[in-house]
């Protein structure tokens, strides 16, 4: 692959962007906006019922964001001005058929000016409802191929997926796209259908209906219906698992339209930004940070790791990066070449990361920077959590054995003794009671990726740095090689610094 400059080649060029008010569809826009002022439009898809709502939600979940404060400061008091003539929110929903977009002159003015589709949709909790998951993950990545093929001037649609489709697989994991119908496991004797499982989401909800169910019990019985699911062809989770049908879903479509180039790229564990718009922008709690705030605030002393286990991590402009260019690349290239092209975006085969030196960075930072705890009694309360040196466990078996001898043994007891003092220490076996599941949800939740056992390949993103690199000018503008990260620097300087910052309070 040769590039020309990726900045030229985005002038003048509309995109559509979906799944917009995201963390790292946010990043894409800022990026795109920073880099090449000259972009004709940017078409904001986001969940909205018409222009008012898309209009609130654009301005309180996208440009009011700190991602835009470079931005901001680069354009000053014309910084509305230039957003107004540059990006246009979009009321829809992935979910639907052409993008629940009502307007029809809208729909029209996509139709026909849109040069590239960006597809950020994506729920990414893991024990998200199946039918919530399914509609966005999966049939929403369908109804987007579905109206990109509408868009007449369209170069190029770029799908974000995750590495994570190949489950729990071990050994190098290539960058092939996955086929309908294939499964992990290999060992049942279904043949994976989205549209049985359409069937089966409508089936499970409507007897959950009749049972007339409070709507929390719903939501339990539908997490647990995705996992069954989940499980039954091999996947960890729903997540990964709709994440991998919506795959399926778009390697069946675009054989029906040869000349429209697709590229998914699967990105690992995504992080705060390594460099821009400026280093450990974040926003809520992803993956592991969720471990690393946890240790922060004392709550988690103990978790999974092994030192002969990596950890795949990427930050968030590394990942934007490798986007830009992959959308670029492909779209200049020949028609005859044009097919689906697979990007997995991570660190384990370029810059390995063992998952034991995570416990180093929690108890070093936190020890240095200790949080504060807050008290509903006032300031004068509020003192430094001291943060212990976790114990980590190679195993499920060997955590869930320790949990039981030094939490769960102890809280027989406490109730024992609330139960003999007519309830008085209730609070306390409360406490107990919710420390003890959090830490377990945490581990289980997170066990499928901190013991994970394989290795991204990554041989076609090295094509795509190499070819990036070939442009010198512009090679540090969009850099995407994780051999440039230092990870204690990045962890104690730029990662848990912007968890603290951006992210704590979610």
């Amino acid at each position: 692959m040769e590039l020309n400059s990726i900045v030229e080649s985005l002038e003048d060029k509309s995109i559509l962007v979906t799944g917009a008010t995201g963390f790292l569809a946010k990043l894409f826009v800022e990026k795109l906006l920073r880099v090449q002022p000259n972009l004709k439009q940017l078409f904001l898809l986001i969940r909205a019922s018409d222009y008012a709502a898309v209009t609130q939600r654009f301005h309180n979940e996208v440009i009011g964001k700190e991602v835009f404060r470079v931005l901001k400061k680069k354009h000053g008091v014309e910084f509305n001005s230039f957003i107004s003539e540059k990006v246009t929110p979009v009321a829809g929903d992935v979910t639907l058929e052409n993008l629940g977009i009502n307007d029809s002159e809208m729909t029209k003015k996509l139709w026909s000016e849109v040069d590239f589709v960006a597809n950020f949709a994506a729920t990414t909790n893991f024990d998200e409802r199946y039918d919530v998951a399914f509609d966005i993950n999966t049939m929403g990545a369908k109804h987007v191929l579905e109206f990109s093929k509408k868009c007449v001037k369209l170069k190029l649609l770029l799908h974000i997926s995750t590495a994570y489709v190949w489950g729990e697989k071990s050994g190098l994991l290539l960058e092939n796209p996955l086929r309908k119908g294939e499964t992990l496991n290999g060992t049942t004797s279904q043949k994976l259908d989205s549209q049985v499982e359409m069937k089966l989401v409508s089936q499970r909800l409507k007897e959950l209906k009749a049972e007339q169910l409070p709507k929390k019990e719903e939501t339990i019985a539908m997490k647990e219906f995705g996992l069954q699911r989940a499980r039954l062809f091999g996947w960890p989770n729903t997540y990964v698992f709709t994440k991998a049908m919506g795959e399926m879903e778009i390697g069946e479509l675009i054989e029906s339209r040869n000349d429209l180039p697709v590229v998914i790229l699967r990105p690992t564990i995504i992080t705060s930004t390594f460099k821009e718009p400026f280093p450990g922008w974040i926003e809520g709690v992803r993956t592991i940070d969720s471990i690393i705030l946890g240790a922060g605030k004392g709550k988690v002393k103990c978790f999974l790791a092994r030192a002969d286990v990596i950890m795949d991590l990427i930050p968030g402009d590394m990942v934007v990066n490798a986007a830009i260019v992959a959308m670029i690349g492909h779209a200049n290239q020949p028609s005859d070449d044009r097919q689906q092209f697979i990007y997995q975006v991570g660190s384990s085969a370029r810059a390995p990361l063992e998952t034991t030196r995570l416990r180093n960075y929690v108890y070093n930072y936190f020890s240095k920077n200790p949080l504060i705890s807050t008290s509903s009694i006032g300031k004068s309360n509020e003192k430094p959590i001291q943060v212990s040196y976790p114990f980590i466990f190679p195993t499920m078996a060997s955590f869930l054995t320790f949990l039981y001898v030094t939490h769960m043994l102890p809280l027989k007891g406490l109730r024992l003794v609330n139960a003999v003092f007519c309830n008085y220490f209730r609070d306390n076996c409360n406490d107990a009671e919710r420390k003890i599941t959090f830490i377990t949800k945490l581990v289980k939740l997170y066990e499928p990726y901190i013991l994970f056992k394989g290795t991204f390949d990554d041989l076609n993103t090295e094509r795509l740095r190499i070819a990036a690199r070939g442009n010198a000018a512009e090679a540090d503008t969009f850099y995407f090689d994780p051999k440039c990260i230092n990870w204690d620097e990045y962890f104690m300087n730029t990662h848990i610094p912007g968890l603290v910052k951006y992210a704590l309070k979610y």
